[in-house]
């Protein structure tokens, strides 16, 4: 695993004066949503981690879906009012939840951001954010396409919620890398808010319209799990390369049968593993990376039943 250290916010520096008496303590979980794989693989490293940890508990919610933005600053401003330890967040937008960070903040509650990032506005209301390198990630699931299907032709990107930090990591990464190595055309970019019938039917119509289309990229689980099985239903698949991203037991089964050439898989279990046990080191007042890069490993036919692998589908 690869880490990034950047000099601690003077927030940081605040927070880390709180006593350490949090003894029976609430770290309140709060995700995206709680209706994917992906997200329980982060309750299990969640509630792993707190298991280790002397006097905490953790707690998971997450709103009802990815665009239910007032459902999760509900969330984030509800842990404030119950006094928990420390707050554990994967934002579903840059900006929506600072005001919520700053009460925290206020509050002298620590967060820890795991997954997607705030904005700039918010970086002193947050003690660590831990996350795949999405940009990063988005570069190899591009490389992987090309490596694949060469350098010209058309290609659409199956994308899931619009201006989330994750995504315009992840996303704008693929395109940045498509279009600075090769001459492919990108036909177009399709959100599905993480609603895998939405992502089905979009794809799906993406294929009927272009005959000739040579590659897909599937952007996160549901989405690319409903782009596997448009694949399938409409006989493209092993015709069409597809890339996905994450790892359950769905892309799995498509990597094996060559459905998708390969999944980016992010270690959404250390991602709440190590959210927990960061909110404990700073309320004991122990310096944390601002930034931590939980990793990302390219799963293909080839790999998937070795440890690298192993070690990060779920």
């Amino acid at each position: 695993m690869k880490t990034l250290l950047t000099t601690l916010c003077a927030a940081t520096l605040a927070l880390s004066t709180l006593p350490a008496s949090a003894a029976d303590k609430e770290i309140a979980v709060i995700v995206k949503t709680v209706n994917s794989d992906f997200w329980q693989n982060v309750k299990k490293g969640a509630n792993d981690g707190a298991a280790k940890l002397k006097g905490y508990t953790a707690t998971f919610q997450g709103a009802a879906s990815d665009t239910d933005l007032a459902g999760q600053v509900a969330l984030v401003e509800n842990a404030v009012n119950r006094k928990v330890a420390g707050i554990v967040l994967a934002p579903s937008d840059p900006d929506a939840l600072i005001p919520a960070m700053k009460k925290a903040w206020e509050a002298k509650i620590p967060v820890i951001l795991i997954d997607s990032a705030a904005s700039d506005a918010g970086k002193n209301y947050y003690q660590s954010f831990l996350a795949t390198d999405n940009k990063k990630a988005g570069e190899l699931c591009a490389q992987a396409l090309i490596d694949k299907i060469g350098k010209e032709g058309k290609i659409a990107i199956m994308s899931f919620t619009a201006g989330s930090g994750s995504e315009i990591g992840r996303v704008g990464g693929f395109r940045k890398y498509i279009e600075t190595h090769s001459k492919l055309k990108i036909v177009g970019t399709f959100y599905s808010n993480s609603q895998m019938g939405t992502a089905l039917n979009q794809t799906t119509d993406v294929l009927a319209a272009n005959a000739d289309l040579k590659g897909l990229f599937g952007a996160n689980e549901p989405t690319a799990i409903g782009m596997g099985r448009a694949l399938v239903q409409s006989g493209k698949a092993g015709k069409v390369a597809a890339i996905g991203f994450d790892g359950n037991g769905d892309l799995q089964a498509f990597v094996k049968d060559g459905t998708i050439e390969a999944i980016a898989v992010q270690s959404a279990y250390m991602m709440g593993h190590l959210g927990v046990t960061t909110v404990a080191d700073v309320v004991a007042g122990k310096k944390v990376p601002k930034f931590l890069d939980t990793g990302v490993v390219m799963v293909t036919k080839k790999n998937i039943d070795k440890p690298e692998a192993k070690n990060v589908l779920y």
